[in-house]
Order: C-alpha cells, then sequence, then structure tokens
C-alpha cells in the first residue's frame, strides 16, 4: 500500500513538473516578445489564492494540484494590444513553439543525465560478455572481456557483421583478433554448425562495453534518443496502416492510464533497485524522458486547439502574408476543443474500466 502511494506522489509530481515547463516554455518566449501573461497558475482552476505578482503577471496556486497553465492577454482576440493574438506571425509561432521545445529539451537533459550516470554503450565496439564452458571459444583461450578486432582480417565494427563472418565460415577455422588488456592476440576457433541449444556457433555472449562519459560529452546521445523516440512516435500511424502494427497494439492513454504502466514498471524495478538504491531515480527519470519527449511531439501535431492546431493557422499567413479571420480559426479550435474533452473522456473511461496491463 505504502509503494502505491509513493508511486501515485512521484507520478503527480514528475508529470506536472513535465506539464509546468511547457507552459514555462509559453511564458519565457511570450515574455521575451512582450506579450503580455495575466496569469501563471499552478495546478488547474478553481483558483485558492494569490501568490505574489512579478512582470505584471499573477502567479497563482489553484485547486487541482496537476500541471499548470499561463494565460496570454487577448489570446484570441487580435484585437487587444499587448495580447498573444495581437503579435506579429512570427511571435506567435515563437511562443507557440516554445511549448512543445521546452519538453523536448527537458527529455534530453533527463536522457543526457541518465547516460551520463550508466554510461553510454560503445556501438562500434564489440566485446564477449561470457564464454560457455566447453565451447569452441573457450577451448581456443577466448576470455571475458576481450574485444573483438577482426574475424579472419574482416574488420569488426557491429555484431551483425560478426555473425554474418562466422555463419559463412561454419565448421571452417577462423582467426579471430581479440584486444586483450591492450594487447593484440589471435585465436583459432572453429564454429559449430550445430551448437547446443541456447548457445550459438562460437559459444559467446556479445555485448557494446559501455563507457563513462560525462554530462556535456552525453548530450548527444541524450538528443539523439529524443529523436528516436519522436521518430517512433510519429511513424506509429503510418506502421498501423502498413500493418506492422496491429490496431489493439495500439492505444490512446490518459493520465490514469499512463500512470497505470508506470506503477507496474516501478513495481517490478523495486526488487532490482534493492541491490542498487541509485537506480531508482535514474529509472524515473528515463520514463519521464520518454513522457516528455511524447509531450513534446504530440503538441506540435496539427490538432485544433493544441499547439500544433494554433501554428497550423499560421503557415498560410506566413506564406501568403494574410492572416485567417480569427473567426474563423477560433471557431475550430472550440470544435476542436469541445472534440478533444470528448476524446479524452473516452479514453479516461477506458483506462478506468480496461486498465492497461504490461505483458
Amino acid at each position: 500500500m505504502s509503494n502505491s502511494i509513493l508511486s501515485l506522489i512521484e507520478f503527480i509530481v514528475a508529470l506536472s513538473v513535465l506539464l509546468m515547463m511547457h507552459e514555462l516554455g509559453h511564458f519565457l518566449v511570450g515574455k521575451l516578445f512582450k506579450i503580455e501573461a495575466e496569469e501563471f497558475g499552478f495546478g488547474y482552476p478553481p483558483k485558492l489564492f494569490k501568490l505574489f505578482t512579478l512582470g505584471g503577471t499573477d502567479f497563482t496556486l489553484n485547486l487541482i494540484p496537476f500541471g499548470a497553465f499561463v494565460r496570454f492577454k487577448g489570446e484570441n482576440d487580435p484585437e487587444v494590444p499587448g495580447g498573444l493574438a495581437f503579435a506579429n506571425k512570427w511571435e506567435r509561432l515563437g511562443t507557440l513553439v516554445a511549448g512543445a521545445a521546452m519538453n523536448l529539451l527537458t527529455g534530453i537533459l533527463l536522457f543526457t543525465f541518465v547516460i551520463s550516470r550508466t554510461g553510454m554503450p560503445q556501438t562500434d565496439v564489440i566485446s564477449i560478455a561470457a564464454v560457455e564452458p566447453g565451447s569452441p571459444a573457450a577451448q581456443a583461450g577466448i576470455l571475458p572481456e576481450d574485444i573483438i578486432k577482426s574475424v579472419n582480417a574482416i574488420e569488426i565494427t557491429d555484431m551483425r557483421k560478426v555473425s554474418e563472418v562466422i555463419q559463412q565460415n561454419l565448421d571452417i577455422p577462423v582467426t579471430m583478433e581479440l584486444l586483450r588488456y591492450d594487447e593484440l592476440v589471435e585465436a583459432i576457433v572453429t564454429p559449430r554448425s550445430n551448437p547446443p541449444e541456447g548457445q550459438g556457433p562460437l559459444g559467446i555472449v556479445m555485448q557494446n562495453p559501455v563507457q563513462k562519459v560525462g554530462f556535456f560529452k552525453a548530450i548527444p546521445a541524450g538528443g539523439q534518443l529524443a529523436f528516436e523516440q519522436g521518430k517512433q512516435l510519429l511513424s506509429m500511424p503510418l506502421m498501423l496502416i502498413r500493418g506492422q502494427v496491429q490496431a489493439q497494439d495500439m492505444r490512446l492513454l490518459s493520465p490514469k492510464g499512463i500512470y497505470d504502466v508506470y506503477s507496474q514498471v516501478r513495481a517490478e524495478e523495486r526488487q532490482a533497485e534493492q541491490g542498487q538504491p541509485e537506480l531508482a531515480f535514474l529509472n524515473i527519470a528515463w520514463f519521464f524522458g520518454i513522457i516528455s519527449v511524447a509531450l513534446g511531439f504530440t503538441q506540435l501535431l496539427p490538432i485544433p486547439a493544441l499547439d500544433g492546431g494554433r501554428i497550423f493557422f499560421i503557415i498560410p499567413e506566413i506564406i501568403t502574408g494574410k492572416r485567417v479571420p480569427a473567426k474563423y480559426e477560433n471557431m475550430v479550435h472550440f470544435i476542436g476543443y469541445t472534440a478533444l474533452l470528448l476524446l479524452m473522456g473516452y479514453v479516461f473511461y477506458q483506462d478506468f474500466v480496461n486498465p492497461i496491463v504490461l505483458p
């Protein structure tokens, strides 16, 4: 029971921070462009009380302790001087994009933090993780932690290449050049064509060794991970159309559904973390790094009422120089917002009556 409550608190705090970072992105860039923000709220209305006023913005604490929001002056009325809708197209575009950009940046920083603590796999270096007793590799004197440099004089930079060369030489002796404690050694080994169940022709387990890196050196890897997460998310509809993913395997999740996933992941990880308690925070950071990137890319989708939907209406203005009349844009956003609320209500309902269960 205590673990469930702790997981719920972790989830609410972490997701609220991600939502707050999104709104903070809007707020900071909007202020940079001199767009007046009337309120920055912690939590969602009804309002409890005003915390303070800074730079003309009321910072408030609200009843629902989840997320945050920023309310710009004249958000939907281009006739209000100093308001969001009054700003020029580039200022509006920058302010709208900033929320998603802040989520993407947060995800990158979370991934970077985890990588800097756990190390970064060297994808172009292949080492031996384990050698099966009595296997051809063991008989040839190959040892765990040996690094494979070449097989039959063919340079090795990935595991696929090792498997490819070995499969071409079953039952034929091959020469492997290995790096062992800064010294090059050779081993002649004969791959088996009929290895025991659970073993490969050589009887080895390969891995990419992990290299310790500092925070700043881990940033490119964090960025690459965020990019791959976003690419995977955006490719899902196409994969569904192609039949690469089944419809039953795809499902929209409400915050309740995301919490169900998180609680199951945390329950499984707590046992693994008993011997290494420092992994607890790293696993949380990794999970919410994925959620932050998903929030960022989702907000950029051209869906009415989302940031991407508002950005979509700025594109014709950038191309033609003519703005879509505010009454039409507001009508589309109102319809989209209503549809989004109905969809979210349905998704919440599904997450309660049919909770997601991880395999």
